[in-house]
């Protein structure tokens, strides 16, 4: 089986911002902090990265009262209607939504209905079920054959955007990748400056705009500045929008049109990131975005607080777009990438 990879930071972003030296065009060249992480260590032991993936869900458990455990209060366990309806209520509480928990309940009365089971055999019968509904055939980036692999992260205000990206762009730099970062929320001071820190941490260039400035200017400078320096990706990030918000949505689009007059197939990815405790809300923004920004990917985020998780389930399904990374933390390192055999199993296990 295969696990997901990151490493445990254990410092987190300093909050002060540092001075970069900016040439007058936007474009700020952001020297390394002394508490730059190291790049050593890439292959931390997986299991420990899934031991705090099901610690986080554990609270859920525990919260929600969504542990299976709950229905066996003996060595065994009579399938009746009795049985399946608490299995289905502790499913809905998971989020994965009632479609979903309405399959793995009929699969399990289909298989065991009648018989006495054992909480192993049920337990594996549905981590075995939300993983094939959670399968995918890719789940890293999809690298541009030639020149810089552009990347546009968009996402809901305080869905944790601004943070992932300061974490993707380490996890890619980690990996040997030149990154140069485009603070495209020009409407946000605080966005830019937090981007700025994490650029500052990374050790990588970072193109920032005046206040209120056109974002697709900024991430067409952003896009010239990667091809300029020779980088291997260019990260944009994006001003926090409803997904009702028709004007801003529009806005997405010619940041799309204008970053494709400089590379003409970029974006190459576009990431949209989803707040892992947004419960229900999550699908109607992974519906909203996946129309207007044509996101190839997704981002699940805040999966360390007190997150269903299982709200991924019904997103995958509906609209079929990969999850490529989730968030275990507030720290720079703490980024893994998604495997459905190990999020199945935390989640239910």
């Amino acid at each position: 089986m295969a696990f997901w990879r990151s490493k445990k930071s254990e410092t987190t972003p300093p909050q002060d911002n540092p001075a970069p030296s900016s040439d007058g065009a936007g474009t700020s060249a952001v020297e390394p902090t002394a508490s730059q992480p190291s790049a050593a260590g890439a292959d931390a032991p997986a299991g420990g990265v899934f031991s705090q993936v099901r610690k986080a869900l554990t609270k859920t458990r525990q919260a929600l009262n969504t542990d299976i455990r709950d229905l066996f209060k003996s060595e065994g366990r009579l399938v009746d209607d009795e049985f399946l309806q608490e299995l289905f209520a502790r499913l809905i509480r998971t989020d994965m939504g009632v479609t979903s928990a309405e399959a793995v309940r009929d699969d399990i009365g289909k298989r065991f209905r009648a018989r006495v089971v054992h909480l192993d055999d049920i337990l594996e019968s549905i981590t075995q079920q939300t993983q094939q509904m959670l399968s995918q055939e890719s789940t890293e980036i999809q690298f541009a054959e030639s020149g810089p692999t552009v990347i546009l992260v968009v996402g809901v205000n305080g869905s944790g955007k601004t943070t992932s990206i300061g974490k993707l762009a380490y996890h890619l730099h980690s990996a040997g990748h030149k990154v140069v970062l485009g603070a495209g929320d020009t409407f946000r001071a605080a966005a830019v400056q937090q981007l700025t820190v994490w650029a500052g941490r990374i050790g990588c260039e970072i193109v920032t705009g005046k206040h209120e400035a056109d974002p697709a200017s900024v991430a067409f400078q952003t896009v010239e500045k990667a091809v300029e320096i020779g980088a291997d990706v260019a990260i944009i990030d994006t001003a926090g929008r409803l997904q009702t918000q028709t004007n801003l949505m529009q806005q997405l689009d010619k940041i799309r049109r204008v970053i494709g007059k400089k590379i003409e197939s970029a974006p190459h990815e576009v990431l949209l990131v989803l707040d892992a405790t947004a419960g229900q809300n999550a699908i109607s923004q992974a519906r909203g975005f996946s129309d207007a920004a044509g996101c190839t990917g997704i981002v699940l985020a805040k999966l360390d607080g007190s997150a269903k998780g299982g709200v991924i389930v019904p997103i995958r399904e509906q609209f079929q777009l990969p999850v490529k990374f989730v968030g275990l933390g507030e720290g720079i390192e703490d980024i893994a990438t998604f495997d459905s055999a190990s999020f199945a199993k935390a989640l239910f296990q």
